[in-house]
């Protein structure tokens, strides 16, 4: 949420490259991912896509940046409650998953939670990048940054 904050809210949607999303696109997709790590979670995502994804439609984002973030914020405390209340043996079950183009693959709800933790990091990596060309200053994440020196 730093890094995401960090971004200043009045370039949220411009288009600071032609072949990247705006910060507010971005951002929406961590929201999204929280709502397919449920869809996963839950074993619902295959059922969805055998039905066309009729069954539900992701949610349509807000028109602010902040209030992008506060729903983020929301989805987050929502995971992290489905994470803690699901048990050891809970996490080595299977659930289904894309494994590649129009195919369905199991995955244990443990790799899953880590799929999705590798993928908001490189998601997070290119919020940092946008932060800076829109003149944000870039927190510390794993270390010093520029904006956030150590020393």
């Amino acid at each position: 949420m730093r890094v995401l904050r960090a971004m200043p809210a009045d370039k949220a949607k411009e288009k600071l490259h032609a072949n990247v999303k705006t910060a507010q696109e971005l951002a929406w997709t961590f929201v999204l991912e929280r709502y397919l790590g449920r869809k996963v979670w839950n074993d619902d995502f295959a059922q969805g896509m055998a039905a066309g994804m009729a069954k539900s439609q992701p949610p349509k984002p807000p028109e602010s940046f902040n209030e992008i973030l506060t729903q983020l914020e929301k989805s987050n405390a929502e995971w992290r409650a489905l994470i803690e209340s699901t048990s050891e043996e809970q996490l080595r079950e299977n659930v289904h998953f894309m494994a590649g183009p129009k195919k369905m693959g199991e995955i244990t709800r443990m790799d899953w939670a880590w799929f999705l933790l590798h993928d908001e990091i490189h998601h997070r990596g290119q919020f940092t990048i946008l932060t800076r060309m829109a003149g944000g200053k870039v927190p510390s994440i794993f270390g010093p940054s520029e904006s956030e020196p150590w020393f």
